[in-house]
């Protein structure tokens, strides 16, 4: 099951044991959300949370969710699935995976429990392991959506800097991209942790974008219309995109299979980016009509 085309500019976690925050989520810009079941939830309120999210995953519109479940190696990872299988989300993430086995052991789980056909499976990227496996993860299952990178384990496991440019994590970074585009999956970059630092998260977000990530997981609301500006398509590259579809198109007509446009060669495999960028605004554009 390829992960379905939608735009995932910006996927905003929200801590699973705070109603008062799913509640303002609906209002709120991110092109997807994450209801967050682990790290944001303290162990005495993992229950509640549990509850909490099934309560409102089917409650965003039009809306990507996923539920980032506990790991099955906590007391709570078997029943959180279980319970997310049928809370009406698109997708369940799984925190720390690391083989192919984990994840058929999670889709077990999810099919013993009603999820429907089309729910999908993701993975968070954020150990060395995982890194080095992420291409048998990427095939693990026809219900892989995709990956979300998490550089904060990641770099703890690592030993290493965050730095501005991110150096330590490019391998780790073109790696998993390969996969997910390999395997047809979206992946989404790791979050950005100083919130006062608009310019340093502006650049992570325009790194993300060239480095191939479809957008950027978030910990804030005040960062979504950053990481929606960066990794949606401009009306620049709006224009250029539909200027040279019609361009080629005309080629083809007279028979050609390039043309130059504005002393550029174009050939069909700029044709194709071009047809995504434009797809991408229009899904956009759907998207937050739905949301008005």
């Amino acid at each position: 099951m390829p992960t379905q085309s939608r735009p995932r500019r910006s996927m905003l976690y929200m801590p699973g044991s705070n109603t008062r925050a799913l509640e303002k989520a609906r209002g709120l810009a991110a092109d997807a959300l994450i209801l967050d079941l682990e790290d944001a939830v303290a162990p005495d309120t993992k229950v509640e949370a549990r509850a909490n999210v099934c309560a409102f995953a089917a409650t965003y519109g039009q809306r990507e969710v996923l539920i980032r479940v506990n790991g099955l190696g906590t007391p709570w990872g078997h029943d959180d699935i279980a319970a997310a299988a049928r809370s009406g989300a698109h997708g369940i993430l799984i925190p720390k995976v690391e083989s192919a086995d984990m994840v058929r052991q999670v889709e077990a789980i999810m099919n013993a429990s009603g999820a429907p056909a089309d729910m999908a499976v993701w993975c968070m990227i954020e150990t060395p392991l995982g890194v080095l496996h992420v291409e048998e993860i990427a095939r693990a299952t026809p219900r892989l959506g995709g990956f979300v990178m998490g550089t904060s384990d990641l770099a703890k496991d690592m030993r290493c800097l965050h730095t501005t440019l991110r150096l330590p994590f490019i391998a780790a970074f073109n790696l998993c991209v390969m996969a997910a585009r390999a395997y047809g999956l979206a992946i989404l970059d790791g979050v950005y942790l100083d919130l006062s630092d608009d310019e340093g998260f502006a650049a992570a977000c325009q790194q993300g974008r060239e480095l191939g990530f479809d957008g950027k997981t978030l910990i804030h609301p005040k960062t979504i219309g950053a990481a929606n500006a960066a990794f949606g398509p401009t009306e620049k590259e709006l224009d250029w995109a539909r200027t040279i579809i019609a361009a080629h198109a005309a080629a083809e007509a007279e028979g050609k299979g390039v043309v130059v446009v504005d002393g550029k060669l174009i050939e069909n495999l700029h044709v194709v980016t071009a047809r995504q960028t434009v797809a991408l605004a229009g899904q956009i554009a759907a998207l937050e009509a739905a949301a008005a």
